[in-house]
């Protein structure tokens, strides 16, 4: 009989987080396969933790996933964790999931902390629809299809990004989606967590003087509701969306400028229809 693979979600910053389940599994595995065998030592010694491990991270996956299954089909028990958050999340464990899926080896989750939902929870923006992106191709092109693919996206969208690549990544999610809302989300619980809720051009202002620290998650307003699927949404659907943004708080010329972004209309077009002359 086979034994199972436990995907076990660690911290990603407060060590507190860790859940009593999941330190229980960590304690009766007969071994871990880790990210990074240096990061996950530091995490058990914290919990008082012996346990075998063996490296394995996306530039050995293939291999080093074949032998932690036979590993497992054998009867060994085997807890596979990343540095930080749910395996198998934008990780290489999906791999290892699904190869356990092909054999017939039992895959249990022991549920923890991620960046994803976390970073969504405390954004401010819609939560009900959403669709987690990644990291973005560092391939111009590659980059772009991916963005103009998500131009008429309704979801709120979510993208993890490294600090020395956050201004780039922010000129092009401003260029091929128009001017958001956006909460720039970082270092979450840790000690210098921040969460920063402004608009994409706002931050391209901000990051041009501030230098971007920690690793960030990106929480970017979804399209305008009636352009998915192609559909264009009509000029009194602008004016409503310029109304709502008024709402929260935009004046009429902040709230024009922002629709015309998302919408393709003209800025003066909607500033007139909000009952403002144009500047």
């Amino acid at each position: 009989m086979s034994g199972t693979l436990y995907i076990v979600g660690t911290p990603i910053g407060n060590l507190g987080d860790l859940s009593p389940r999941a330190v229980e599994i960590l304690q009766s595995v007969d071994f871990i396969a880790a990210e990074d065998t240096r990061v996950t030592l530091k995490l058990l010694n914290h919990f008082g933790i012996k346990k075998p491990m063996v490296s394995y991270f996306e530039h050995n996956k293939y291999e080093r996933g074949e032998i932690i299954c036979q590993r497992l089909q054998q009867g060994e028990d085997a807890a596979l964790v990343s540095d930080a958050g749910m395996p198998a999340i934008s990780d290489p464990g999906e791999m290892l999931v699904s190869q356990c899926a092909q054999q017939g080896i039992p895959v249990l989750a022991v549920p923890g902390p991620s960046a994803v939902v976390t970073a969504l929870a405390v954004s401010g923006l819609p939560t009900g629809r959403f669709a987690f992106e990644g990291f973005l191709t560092t391939n111009k092109k590659g980059r772009r299809d991916h963005l103009q693919s998500l131009r008429h996206d309704t979801h709120t969208l979510i993208f993890y990004e490294a600090p020395h690549k956050l201004r780039t990544t922010l000129q092009d999610l401003y260029e091929n989606l128009g001017d958001r809302r956006i909460a720039l989300v970082r270092e979450l619980t840790k000690i210098h967590e921040e969460v920063r809720r402004t608009t994409l051009s706002q931050a391209i202002a901000y990051y041009a003087d501030n230098p971007p620290r920690g690793e960030f998650v990106l929480v970017v307003e979804g399209a305008a509701a009636g352009k998915s699927d192609g559909e264009e949404m009509s000029v009194e659907q602008a004016v409503n969306l310029a109304k709502e943004r008024m709402q929260q708080g935009l004046s009429a010329a902040a709230a024009a400028k922002e629709v015309a972004a998302l919408t393709g209309y003209r800025k003066n077009e909607i500033y007139r229809q909000l009952g403002h002359s144009s500047e």
